[in-house]
């Protein structure tokens, strides 16, 4: 799960997809594209509304993409159009690009929509994200159950 900063909606969505998959079958991470805020916590509203829905993301510590993250991941999924260009210029393998998505292409394919980033909204819109992020991760739950 990745989006700019690791503080808002891919915290969000690695514990939303955590809270729906075994831990013993999936590895779930999250990071940014950005160096901003490396080792900080998610931010207070992503927590929030997290705990308001069971999810404890506050163990998470921002991360910055790195190129070998196209090794371990099988999914990369970005949270919008900007991260997913800026994850797929950092390599010209086309098998480690294929593994990038935008995550809201599981809800509506060949849309290219994005996830708004909440940071400079208002607690609305994190609870938007987090619907928005809840279903394609109930999505790709579908999905993988189908495959594993």
């Amino acid at each position: 799960m990745v989006c700019l900063g690791n503080i808002c909606r891919s915290p969000l969505a690695e514990g939303i997809l955590k809270s729906k998959l075994d831990s013993n079958k999936y590895i779930v991470e999250s990071c940014g594209t950005s160096s901003y805020h490396i080792g900080s916590k998610p931010d207070k509203r992503s927590i929030d509304i997290g705990r308001k829905y069971n999810i404890d993301i506050t163990d998470q510590r921002a991360a910055q993409f790195s190129i070998n993250d196209f090794k371990t991941y099988d999914y990369i999924y970005a949270m919008d159009n900007s991260n997913y260009q800026n994850i797929v210029k950092l390599t010209d393998n086309e098998t480690h690009a294929n593994k990038v998505k935008l995550i809201l292409e599981e809800l509506h394919p060949n849309s290219n929509l994005d996830v708004p980033d909440p940071y400079y909204g208002g607690e609305q819109g994190f609870e938007d994200v987090f619907q928005m992020l809840d279903e394609a991760c109930y999505q790709i739950v579908l999905k993988l159950e189908k495959i594993h």
